[in-house]
């Protein structure tokens, strides 16, 4: 366990990791993406009594997962690696997306969204 927590800035987990996921709630809100992202997957957007708790609970835990990925990265001087594991994740996100016959928008909604993350949980590391 010492290998995945030594030298880990959880400053920069836990601030980027609530950043990310408030982030979320304006990149998929009417503001921004919301109305692109919800036509092309086929879903309605709906007031705060009906979001999806699980996805939601998942999202947060996913969020800070990338996290401490990004701060391990980060402990070890390991960034090349933690930039392709991003890059694949948001390519596998966007594939699944159009497999399941999401707009292209939509999916690249989504996979964007994954590389955003990263650049501000990195550059919570390198600052915090």
């Amino acid at each position: 366990m010492d290998a995945i927590t030594t030298g880990i800035s959880w400053w920069a987990v836990g601030i980027s990791t609530v950043i990310c996921f408030f982030l979320g709630g304006l990149w998929y809100s009417p503001m921004l993406f919301g109305k692109q992202w919800s036509e092309g997957v086929g879903v309605n957007i709906g007031d705060s009594s009906t979001q999806p708790v699980v996805g939601m609970v998942l999202q947060l835990a996913g969020t800070f997962f990338l996290a401490w990925i990004i701060a391990l990265a980060d402990a070890i001087n390991a960034w090349p690696a933690a930039v392709l594991i991003v890059i694949a994740l948001s390519t596998l996100l966007i594939a699944s997306n159009l497999f399941s016959e999401h707009s292209m928008m939509a999916s690249l909604i989504q996979g964007l969204f994954v590389l955003v993350m990263a650049v501000i949980m990195m550059v919570c590391n390198l600052v915090l």
